[in-house]
């Protein structure tokens, strides 16, 4: 989609394509985990059952897992998947690439994909703010800053609150943490998902 097509979309309402956020959000999550030191692999990340080592593994097998939901094809989740080997920073950055031409590709966020049938674009979302909320996790845990796209979270803030009640159930997301108002919209997300906004190692 080229820039006049954005901008016309943004005119009328209509909703930006999963590939364009997820390129946004790329922008800002490959470069936390490219500065991510060997020496910070086991220090504890705002979710609790994943170090920082446990917490890559799990981003990485996403973001290649959902490449080929975009494409329709049957996927399985491993917790013992180590993808750590090699240059692992550089790796990443090219299957985020690879996730971003998936959901770009004709007909990506039509229909149903994935074991449960869900519509693609809710699929596309997943990913979205899975991007989002652990390249977050990450740089807490490794002290770095962040900050999230205003589109992606526009985005994903009111998807994530409609699949929360699911997510619980399935103990993706944890119990919803309370925020004051003013709180920022990366912090509402954040805490939509079960995790204090405010975590700090």
């Amino acid at each position: 989609m080229n820039a006049a097509a954005r901008a016309n979309g943004a005119r009328t309402g209509e909703p930006r394509p999963i590939s364009e956020l997820l390129e946004a959000a790329a922008a800002r999550a490959v470069p936390i985990v490219r500065a991510i030191d060997d020496t910070q692999l086991a220090n504890p990340t705002p979710c609790a059952e994943y170090d920082v080592r446990k917490l890559l593994n799990h981003l990485i097998q996403v973001v290649i897992n959902f490449q080929a939901l975009a494409a329709r094809q049957d996927v399985a989740f491993d917790d013992g998947a180590d993808y750590l080997g090699g240059d692992w920073r550089t790796e990443f950055g090219e299957e985020t690439r690879r996730l971003i031409d998936a959901w770009a590709a004709p007909g990506a966020e039509e229909g149903t994909t994935g074991s449960m049938g869900l519509p693609a674009r809710t699929v596309g979302h997943m990913v979205l703010g899975d991007l989002t909320v652990h390249a977050w996790d990450l740089a807490r845990a490794t002290g770095q800053e962040y900050t999230a796209p205003e589109a992606v979270l526009d985005e994903t803030r009111p998807a994530f609150t409609q699949m929360a009640p699911m997510a619980r159930k399935a103990g993706v997301f944890g119990e919803p943490v309370p925020v004051p108002d003013d709180a920022s919209d990366l912090e509402k997300l954040l805490a939509a998902t079960g995790r204090d906004p405010h975590w700090a190692r």
